[in-house]
């Protein structure tokens, strides 16, 4: 008896396991360059063309040459936009620390908001918040995901 509920049972994980593996995963389009995630599957727009996103290198909170133009184009839009106020996100990809990861996505969001405050946009309209690792975009483990985890985002403060 134990045999043959053993035996059922190794057909249904079977089973299991070669419809997981049939299974399709999306595909991301994303590409490196260097060690700046630079594709466009993870990011969404503050406004028609601004994009709300930029990325960062391992362990930095520099702002690439990428990241400036995209910023540039956020501070137009929010030089138009007077009455609205932002919020900018830290985050980080998975390796460190919770609490190293928390400090790190604080100074990417800070370092966006001071780059926005140089093209004239008022700090008192610039909220940061930093959710370190916790809020990955790409929850897989690979230099792809990591590179997409490790950005600062802006939005519309509620």
């Amino acid at each position: 008896m134990a045999t043959l509920s053993l035996r059922k049972f190794l057909i249904v994980a079977s089973a299991c396991l070669f419809l997981t593996a049939c299974a399709t995963q999306k595909r991301s389009t994303g590409k490196m360059q260097g060690d700046v995630y630079t594709g466009s599957d993870t990011v969404e727009f503050l406004a028609t063309g601004v994009k709300d996103r930029v990325f960062f290198a391992t362990n930095k909170s520099t702002l690439t040459t990428a990241s400036r133009d995209t910023l540039r184009k956020q501070a137009a839009y929010m030089r138009k936009q007077k009455k609205l106020k932002f919020t900018i996100e830290g985050h980080a990809d998975e390796r460190g620390t919770r609490e190293y990861n928390l400090a790190l996505g604080e100074r990417r969001a800070n370092a966006v908001k001071d780059y926005l405050m140089t093209y004239g946009i008022s700090g008192s309209r610039l909220n940061v918040i930093s959710y370190g690792k916790e809020r990955p975009v790409n929850s897989g483990s690979s230099p792809l995901a990591w590179s997409q985890n490790r950005r600062s985002v802006t939005v519309k403060a509620q």
